[in-house]
């Protein structure tokens, strides 16, 4: 109970926002959002930015990716490098609720919510969970859709190499066979619209191999919401 108080006390603490450092009562600003996280054009089943009214890229038309949709908040640009840094590496899992907050209002994330029968956060290898002391989507997850998430379903089953040093093929061998579904629930993503989160989308590589796997279970519709999309190279 002492706790719980103490944890709503510092809540109502004012604090700077991370971004202008003006001081107001959320990690972000009002101001910088609006600034920073202007919604724009983007492929419907990758997420990255496109031109000219077009709704899917050149590479998802030539080859299709496994996700009936990818919704995205950012890029993965500054200020949001460092936002998603904090949060992610540096034992602040307090930034949850603004960044949840910055995806949710994304367009598309909240009616991909709502038509999902589950809602999955992208799982964290045994020994990468040890080091962080949390998985970062499954914080996202349960504040974007608290009674449709399930961290238990999709698990990472394999620990691999970490992704930023991998270019695009060498990402898809690394986490092919990462994944899979927990045997004696496997059954229950038959027929689901399933919802991924994850917190930044680079090649795609992770979520598409989720994705497969929650395919080959027999599941209806897989989309994923992302917080941040790296952008393209140049």
């Amino acid at each position: 109970m002492l706790r719980r108080w103490l944890a709503l006390a510092l809540a109502r603490l004012p604090s700077q926002c991370a971004v202008c450092r003006s001081w107001q009562a959320a990690p972000l600003c009002a101001a910088c959002v609006a600034r920073f996280a202007r919604p724009q054009p983007r492929c419907d089943t990758c997420a990255l930015p496109l031109a000219g009214g077009a709704t899917r890229c050149g590479a998802c038309l030539h080859r299709p990716p496994p996700l009936d949709a990818c919704h995205c908040a950012v890029d993965y640009a500054y200020p949001w490098t460092q936002c998603i840094g904090e949060f992610k590496f540096r034992q602040m899992p307090g930034w949850a609720e603004a960044l949840a907050g910055l995806l949710r209002a994304a367009p598309g994330v909240a009616d991909a919510l709502a038509r999902a029968d589950l809602v999955l956060p992208m799982p964290l290898s045994a020994g990468r969970l040890r080091q962080r002391g949390y998985n970062q989507a499954l914080e996202l997850a349960r504040r974007l859709a608290p009674n449709k998430t399930d961290a238990r379903l999709l698990l990472r089953v394999r620990e691999t190499a970490p992704q930023m040093a991998l270019d695009a093929a060498a990402r898809r061998r690394n986490v092919r066979g990462a994944f899979a579904l927990d045997p004696p629930r496997a059954g229950q993503v038959r027929g689901r619209r399933i919802v991924l989160v994850d917190d930044v989308m680079t090649s795609g590589a992770s979520l598409h191999a989720a994705a497969g796997v929650l395919r080959s279970g027999g599941a209806a519709e897989v989309c994923a919401v992302v917080l941040a999309r790296t952008p393209p190279p140049g």
